[in-house]
């Protein structure tokens, strides 16, 4: 009898998404909890978004543009590149997985960094991809290690700046130097989900490298600084003959219509994203004063979350915290099984989260 389920797909682990507070509110018999696990941005969706969603809801029994094209144009004209090189997708997972579908054979190499977000993995797995797994350094991402690691046999590698779900992130220079030292048919997909919330000069996006490495693909999402989590929808840069490539294998109608609207209109949304990262710089800062006063390890960060170290533990700190309505992600499924990863909330949920951490210690 054939085998039904590919080996490879049978030895992957499921991605364990975080639970909506609703879910968790009714499995546990509480009211009124506060989630800060998912990085979702916590003054909700761009204004300017939900106007120009609820203005076009009369047209969603329409199939959407399947190019995207007024995005895509909005998008050049903001970053400066023709739409040719513009990828658009059902969030920036279908776009990771697009380029594992489109360029991956059998038993080539991936390389990742350790911790790095699990889904890369998996999609590199689901094509019969050869993983390779380099540890971070002081937990950041080490590139001389990657390279190090790369052989004939690479085909892709994969690097997350700012890094999830340290918070860490490298600089312009540092990411140069590694693309200038890889052979030049490895593509290299640099995932910048996080980039708005860094705040060291240092840190710019890979955009300023396309044109010096042709495969190179830099992802971003509308999902973070701009609260359109619940939309998927994600994007990204890169050559033309890349881009060619996974229009071949993407399907035609990938991103639906009402986040295609809700993207159009949040990327003119400049007020709501200066006030999301004001509330973030805020955030942390209040954050780190507190932890400080109480003695905890954490690692300062360029996103809008960071990683904690608690004495409890990764499982025993989440479920202690459940109980009290405080939902944060617990980082054992990432092998850091002393962390828990914090989202940065509203000043009310930060509060809460210090004073519920500090309960549950004592």
């Amino acid at each position: 009898m054939k085998q039904l389920i590919r080996k490879c797909v049978e030895s992957l682990t499921p991605y364990p998404p975080g639970k909506p507070i609703e879910e968790l509110e009714r499995e546990l018999g509480i009211f009124g909890s506060i989630k800060l696990a998912s990085n979702e941005n916590p003054l909700g969706p761009s204004p300017k978004a939900i106007r120009a969603i609820t203005e076009n809801l009369n047209k969603i029994h329409q199939y959407p543009d399947a190019n995207a094209y007024y995005l895509k144009e909005k998008l050049a004209h903001k970053f400066g590149l023709p739409m040719s090189r513009i990828l658009v997708g059902n969030g920036a997972d279908e776009l990771i997985e697009l380029v594992v579908h489109t360029f991956l054979s059998p038993d080539e190499e991936v390389i990742i960094p350790q911790h790095a977000f699990l889904l890369y993995e998996t999609f590199a797995k689901s094509f019969d991809g050869k993983i390779i797994t380099v540890p971070l350094t002081n937990f950041s991402v080490n590139l001389p290690a990657m390279i190090k690691a790369v052989s004939a046999n690479t085909k892709i590698v994969f690097v997350n700046n700012p890094q999830n779900p340290t918070g860490k992130a490298l600089a312009k220079e540092e990411i140069a130097r590694f693309l200038n030292a890889l052979p030049p048919d490895v593509i290299v997909v640099l995932d910048e989900a996080y980039i708005e919330f860094a705040t060291d000069p240092n840190i710019v996006s890979g955009l300023e490298l396309l044109d010096s490495y042709p495969l190179l693909v830099v992802l971003r999402t509308f999902s973070k600084v701009y609260g359109l989590a619940g939309l998927r929808i994600g994007y990204g840069f890169t050559s033309e003959i890349i881009a060619e490539g996974i229009n071949r294998v993407r399907q035609p109608f990938n991103v639906n219509y009402v986040a295609q609207v809700g993207a159009l209109a949040a990327l003119d949304d400049d007020e709501f994203v200066k006030k999301t990262l004001n509330l973030i710089r805020e955030g942390l800062a209040f954050l780190y004063a507190q932890l400080d006063r109480m003695g905890f390890e954490y690692i300062p960060t360029q996103t809008n979350f960071f990683l904690l170290k608690t004495p409890l533990g990764a499982q025993e700190t989440y479920q202690r915290m459940l109980k009290q309505g405080v939902i944060v992600r617990p980082m054992d499924s990432y092998g850091l099984k002393d962390h828990i990863r914090v989202t940065v909330g509203l000043p009310e949920e930060n509060e809460r989260f210090i004073n519920t951490l500090e309960k549950i210690i004592s």
